[in-house]
């Protein structure tokens, strides 16, 4: 899944985030009847976000439980939501919803700046679990009934029979674009940061091989101990590896109370969760505050503390149903429903945008001009994905999990009829500004049949192009330099490519009114502000 789907969209969102240097909304002015996709990713970077949090807040719960001794989950049941269904809400539970608060404190303190601020609390948040990661996986591997977990995890006693279900590989493609921040918004928002001149080839590279690799890694973590569980209870380890929630919430913090010195193990675990989720959490809030200000430059651009900070509230108030006493029915409806078959649909529309409308080989010549000329051999791979084998994965694992659909539960308990109707109105929700937008850009495109196809296919929009705060411009031609410095006070900083001249010999400014001819020389600077 990694090879097909997860690297070549990863390497197509950075790649067009960075080219466009705009947030998920404003990129598909490259291809116009597709700016909905723009929508839905940032509805779905908003559904997630509210129940991700969620997620964070019971962590940092267990997390403050941690600190006594016995854990409480070793003497008592503390895994129960009290109530038995998703029709009997009830109140909401108050330490519960003050960790959610605290949750969404962190993640707008730590966002308040914008990337300034946020890449600082990375260095701490992307390292930290790596530690975590090797501490547990060395106390794991020297339990009795280690080696049971880690053959269940993979090896002779994995249950190969999944493969065969449906559910598995929408999980796994719907792990692989949430872990990499595929068709949510989150690569575009944040590769729209980059100079344009990285190599977001090699950052691709980078990024995956090891975002997959520190999945494997922590599978021999948590296995090792759930191994260790089930010698301890005399059961086998698929008895006791519970799956979604109940694995990290359930499953794991009990293994842990099994061990000497248990609240340290728990510490330790909980607090590598709290900084896995933010880490998740930076990127969804990003994109959203990221859309808004694109969306209101004059307006919002120069209030990036505001922006985050009203998202942040909204956001608590609009999580607080999944802090009820059934609070977790309601985090799963809305990972089922907005997780899965949403973000297939947009990777799909996004690789078939990019690839078929846009242009493939088009979209090619762009990367180029950030990273080099590359040679046939290299786009190969690319090319074979872009254009063929990533839509054909995506569309088998799409109709397959569509066609094999059965109602969600949680544990035994099944959804009544309205939560699930529920569900399907935020899938119909964040799905139907797709259509909604293509007719409207149809609609709004004038002139006959082939000036409406240029206008809803291809840089109809005239404000496509590099919205910029600060840069620089370095032109080389041939022996003349021209060098161009132009500040935000003077202009609405806006750079529009030419693309009559597609060889990338014209570039024009509207604000300096002006024509510069580019040699294949010519180098280009700058710094998207935040």
């Amino acid at each position: 899944m990694l090879a097909v789907a997860g690297l070549p969209l990863f390497f197509m969102e950075s790649s067009f985030g960075q080219f466009c240097s705009q947030g998920p909304i404003n990129v598909w002015k490259a291809v116009p009847i597709l700016q909905g996709v723009g929508i839905t990713m940032m509805l779905v970077s908003t559904f997630l976000a509210i129940y991700y949090n969620v997620i964070i807040a019971y962590s940092i719960y267990y997390l403050f439980a941690s600190f006594q001794y016995p854990l409480p989950w070793s003497v008592k049941d503390c895994n129960s939501t009290g109530f038995s269904s998703m029709n009997e809400t009830g109140p909401v539970v108050w330490h519960l919803a003050l960790c959610l608060l605290l949750a969404w404190i962190l993640v707008g303190a730590a966002l308040f700046k914008g990337i300034k601020s946020s890449g600082k609390v990375v260095y701490f948040t992307a390292t930290f679990p790596y530690v975590v990661l090797f501490i547990l996986l060395i106390r794991g591997v020297t339990l009795e009934g280690a080696k049971d977990g880690i053959e269940f995890y993979i090896g002779s006693k994995s249950n190969l029979t999944k493969l065969t279900d449906s559910e598995v590989w929408k999980d796994a493609a719907t792990q692989i674009f949430f872990s990499l921040s595929i068709a949510w918004g989150g690569l575009m928002a944040l590769s729209s940061y980059n100079k344009f001149y990285n190599n977001c080839y090699q950052d691709s590279i980078i990024v995956c091989v090891t975002n997959c690799g520190t999945s494997v890694f922590a599978g021999f973590a948590i296995f090792s101990i759930l191994g260790h569980m089930a010698h301890v209870y005399q059961r086998p380890v698929s008895e006791v590896a519970n799956a979604g929630f109940g694995l990290a919430f359930i499953a794991y913090p009990d293994a842990l109370s099994k061990l000497p010195i248990s609240p340290l193990w728990s510490i330790l675990f909980f607090v590598m969760l709290v900084t896995l989720g933010l880490d998740s959490q930076f990127a969804g809030i990003e994109v959203i505050s990221t859309c808004l200000q694109d969306a209101y430059p004059k307006l919002l651009k120069s209030k990036r503390g505001i922006v985050t900070t009203a998202v942040c509230i909204v956001l608590f108030l609009l999580g607080l149903p999944c802090v009820t006493r059934a609070g977790i029915y309601w985090v799963n409806l809305i990972d089922t429903f907005c997780a899965g078959w949403i973000l297939l649909v947009a990777g799909l529309l996004e690789v078939l945008g990019l690839s078929v409308l846009y242009g493939g080989n088009r979209f090619i010549k762009d990367i180029e001009m950030m990273i080099g000329s590359k040679s046939t051999l290299f786009w190969l791979w690319w090319r074979a994905c872009w254009f063929f084998i990533t839509p054909v994965i995506l569309s088998i694992i799409l109709v397959w999990s569509l066609y094999t659909f059965t109602s969600p539960t949680y544990g035994s308990v099944a959804y009544p009829d309205w939560g699930i109707s529920l569900g399907w109105c935020l899938t119909a929700f964040s799905l139907i500004w797709i259509p909604i937008f293509a007719v409207w850009k149809v609609y709004k495109a004038s002139g006959g049949p082939w000036q409406v196809k240029q206008d809803v296919h291809v840089f109809s929009e005239k404000n496509f192009g590099f919205f910029l705060k600060n840069f620089f411009m370095y032109i080389n031609m041939h022996s003349m330099s021209v060098v161009c410095c132009v500040s935000h006070a003077l202009f609405d900083s806006k750079l529009n490519f030419c693309h009559s001249a597609y060889q990338r010999s014209l570039f024009t400014h509207r604000g300096l009114g002006s024509l510069l001819g580019v040699s294949q020389r010519g180098e280009l600077w700058y710094k998207r502000s935040d």
